[in-house]
């Protein structure tokens, strides 16, 4: 299968899209066509294991890859999970459900495809010929940038480099990222917010000339952040993995529609479950959670898209986005794939901070997505409410997904689709917060908070957080936006 550019300005292999990240132009890249998975490929999954899935769901958008490497790439990756299932489903209550994707190394939904992405891309530098390092730069919100260190600790011809913004992220987070193992990666706050630090990155990558000058330093740029298809992709199995999964339990006939609420900054995740629809799994309703940074709500409403606002710091901070860089990708396929209407709305954000969807584009959107926003307040109330009809607790990030899911319900009582509310961390790597939300109490330490945390649910505590206080701080350097290249260029000359 080939890969072009949402801007139009290269086709290249799967293995060439996922080496090289992003396009030349500056745009993504998206498959020429979406594959489609039959009633009978669909049927034949459901006695296959999460590894089986996902790599039967990859292959076939990169068809060059060996299938039984891919396959055993995915067992090796998922494999690291505690648990012994990657992606577990677990039933609320009738017609609610809970898409757990936080049992892997890092404990946040970013594992789901980090851990396989040092295969898909050294691999696919393999096929395409690239001789030289690759240097990975990653900007981070969060969870992405240890999820992307822990993949690539330590892979042979492999160096990354994470940023993220130094007051953005949680302190178990911040913790996780700074302790990290490995002779090949580096750690750098970045004064300012996500979009800030996420601009500054991209700028590194749309430059001819950083990249000329790595390249004669021995290196090629790629990404792991969600703007790399190698990132997105394994994100699409796990949406057929949990429809599979209600389908083998019994809980709905195949072919029946299923709806999903998804905690969304970047866009990405909940572009993995568009992109499952486009390719035949039926999909019903995709709700679009977001905190109170509500950029994507306010879209998805009024077909507006309006960075031109208030950026705010909350207790769900993977979501605290204003740029959602996977939007693209959907606008390529509004716009009936014209990149240069990519293009130009793109362009039009750069400069003016917004632009508009022609109505049939906005209407179309409606159609797939439903929206909703989930202030501070409300973050607290359904964790605590959730927990105290449930004994369930879920992270914040979860809360604002659960919070939309419970307002699409009660809104469309017609709707008789299950819901599935997809779970994208541990309660614990936001332990302070999710202590305060069910108990009242406002602890300051982290791991006082997790002790007590476990202590109030009983859910267990996992093994990377747990050992985090005893490991030793490597990373505090701190740096503005405008130096980041110089910092780069610091780190690919250490030996």
């Amino acid at each position: 299968m080939k890969f072009i550019s949402t801007r139009g300005g290269e086709c290249v292999t799967g293995a060439q899209a996922i080496a090289q990240g992003i396009a030349a132009d500056g745009g993504l890249f998206v498959p020429e066509s979406f594959p489609a998975v039959s009633a009978e490929e669909l049927e034949a999954m459901l006695s296959m294991s999460y590894a089986e899935r996902a790599a039967a769901v990859l292959h076939k958008f990169l068809d060059e890859y060996d299938y039984e490497g891919l396959k055993a790439a995915c067992e090796k990756a998922y494999a690291q999970f505690e648990g012994g299932d990657a992606a577990p489903l677990v039933k609320i209550d009738a017609g609610l459900y809970m898409l757990e994707l936080f049992h892997g190394p890092t404990c946040a939904f970013k594992d789901m495809a980090l851990t396989l992405l040092p295969y898909l891309l050294r691999t696919g530098c393999d096929l395409v010929g690239i001789k030289e390092q690759v240097l990975i730069l990653v900007a981070t919100s969060g969870d992405t940038g240890k999820a992307a260190l822990e993949g690539f600790k330590d892979a042979p011809g492999i160096k990354i480099m994470v940023f993220y913004p130094n007051d953005g992220v949680s302190k178990m987070q911040k913790l996780q990222m700074a302790t990290q193992e490995g002779s090949n990666v580096s750690v750098l706050a970045v004064r300012g917010n996500f979009d800030e630090c996420q601009s500054a990155v991209k700028r590194i990558f749309t430059s001819d000339a950083c990249k000329e000058e790595l390249k004669g330093r021995g290196y090629i740029l790629s990404s792991a952040n969600s703007i790399n298809f190698g990132r997105l992709a394994p994100q699409i199995a796990y949406y057929f993995s949990a429809y599979l999964d209600l389908v083998s339990s019994g809980q709905i006939d195949m072919g029946a529609p299923v709806n999903f609420a998804v905690p969304t900054g970047n866009f990405g995740n909940i572009l993995a479950a568009y992109y499952a629809k486009r390719m035949g799994l039926p999909v019903g309703r995709l709700v679009c959670a977001s905190n109170k940074n509500n950029v994507l709500t306010d879209f998805i409403k009024t077909g507006v898209y309006d960075k031109r606002r208030e950026f705010y710091k909350t207790m769900s901070p993977s979501m605290d986005i204003l740029i959602s860089s996977n939007l693209e990708r959907l606008l390529f396929e509004l716009s009936g794939r014209e990149p240069q209407r990519v293009k130009m709305r793109m362009e039009k954000l750069a400069a003016e901070g917004v632009y508009e969807l022609y109505d049939e584009e906005r209407e179309a959107v409606q159609e797939l997505f439903w929206a909703d926003s989930c202030g501070e307040d409300e973050t607290v109330e359904t964790i605590y409410e959730f927990f105290e009809e449930y004994q369930y607790p879920m992270d914040t990030h979860t809360a604002c997904a659960m919070y939309a899911a419970s307002n699409y319900i009660a809104q469309h009582e017609k709707d008789a689709a299950p819901m599935v509310v997809v779970s994208t961390a541990s309660p614990y790597k936001f332990p302070q917060d999710v202590m305060y939300a069910v108990t009242g109490n406002d602890i300051k330490d982290s791991f006082k908070a997790i002790k007590h945390l476990n202590i109030a649910t009983a859910m267990k505590v996992p093994k990377s957080l747990s050992k985090l206080r005893d490991k030793p701080v490597r990373f505090t350097a701190v740096s503005d936006g405008d130096k980041l290249y110089g910092e780069v260029l610091g780190f690919v000359e250490k030996k």
